[in-house]
């Protein structure tokens, strides 16, 4: 296993406990979609698995190595992360922002060597959009900058990807494309991490899926295991059912009415 999460809990100062004595692996060509309402942890979660927020308890391994005893270089090398929202300060060509991904491996106060364009050169030719290479970052479209950010965090060259909301805000053809993305990174080898709203979207890539529930309980197994119409009800609040489509060989969630 890349990642080993151990009995892991979180709390902000003065307030309690997010979540409590969580425990989950992350292995090569794995995908974990994170689910939950709002508020109950999921991006705190990723935050913690990158090495950006510390638990409160637990620990962190990443190739049974503990985090706290890594550099934020050391655990860059091998975790890409891809925010839900990135803006960057200036009006970067795309390919000049995703040789930024490269960092892990530049020396400080260097700049990037010719190398390092082609890893990023490499990571655009990747994903399928090397014709964005020379467009501003800030002149794309929101799927395209999704697609984008996800090049970069390849260019980390890392084990693991984790994703926070990656359709988030984009049109349905593009969540389409970005979740073939993640299924096609996984068939390379790598692990994946995502928090989506979505349960259709975990039903779409398979895998394991992991649950932060309003109750504080956290449930990690197989998506075909854990999502099950009574805990998605439970889940959301709401009724939901789970329907088989024989004509497209798969499950769907769907709301009754409204």
């Amino acid at each position: 296993m890349i990642i080993e999460v151990k009995n892991m809990s979180f709390a902000y100062e003065g307030a309690p406990l997010l979540f409590d004595n969580i425990s989950f692996s992350v292995g090569r060509g794995q995908i974990v979609c994170v689910l939950g309402p709002n508020g109950t942890g999921k991006t705190t979660l990723l935050n913690c698995l990158a090495n950006l927020s510390i638990p409160t308890k637990g620990r962190i391994l990443i190739d049974r190595k503990d985090t706290e005893k890594m550099s934020p270089q050391e655990v860059a090398m091998n975790i890409g992360f891809v925010p839900q929202f990135i803006t960057p300060s200036f009006s970067y060509e795309v390919l000049d922002y995703v040789v930024t991904g490269c960092a892990p491996t530049i020396g400080t106060f260097q700049k990037p060597k010719p190398e390092h364009f082609e890893i990023a050169q490499e990571s655009l030719k990747q994903m399928g959009i090397l014709h964005l290479a020379h467009k501003y970052y800030n002149q794309i479209s929101g799927g395209e900058r999704q697609q984008v950010s996800i090049a970069r965090a390849l260019a980390q060259r890392p084990k693991v990807i984790l994703m926070d909301e990656p359709t988030a805000h984009l049109d349905f053809g593009n969540q389409i494309k970005v979740l073939r993305i993640i299924k096609s990174l996984a068939a390379e080898g790598y692990g994946a991490v995502i928090t989506t709203h979505n349960p259709d979207h975990a039903l779409l890539l398979g895998g394991d899926v992991a649950v932060i529930h309003p109750s504080g309980e956290f449930i990690f197994g197989s998506c075909k295991d854990v999502i099950r119409e009574d805990f998605l009800s439970s889940l959301y609040g709401v009724e939901l059912h789970l329907c088989h489509l024989a004509e497209i060989e798969r499950d769907i969630c769907v709301a009754p009415s409204l």
